[in-house]
């Protein structure tokens, strides 16, 4: 594991606004890494316990909220999104492009 990834994936993420999503690749490209979008996931499933990290507006490249099994509780994922304005329907972000936030 490179924390030292992993931060920089933070700093990233830190950076996504409110109402708006990216995706693991899209991280794993701002990094130079971009066949590393797994290792974007490994990261944001160890996020989940810092509060300073939006981990939920990260989801794969389809809008779909491929993480939400890592959060508390099933719907957590979801209800932070609506929360922030973004509208999910079967675990997928709907408008995904119009939402989507490119670092």
């Amino acid at each position: 594991m490179d924390t030292n990834f992993f931060d920089k994936v933070y700093e990233i993420v830190k950076q996504i606004p409110k109402g708006r999503v990216t995706t693991y690749g899209a991280i794993a490209e701002k990094l130079g890494a971009k066949s590393s979008a797994r290792m974007v996931g490994w990261a944001m499933n160890a996020a989940h316990n810092l509060e300073d990290v939006p981990a939920h507006r990260v989801v794969n490249r389809n809008g779909l909220l491929t993480g939400k099994h890592h959060f508390p509780t099933q719907s957590m994922m979801q209800d932070l999104l609506q929360e922030e304005g973004i509208e999910v329907i079967d675990d997928k972000v709907i408008h995904f492009k119009l939402l989507f936030w490119c670092p």
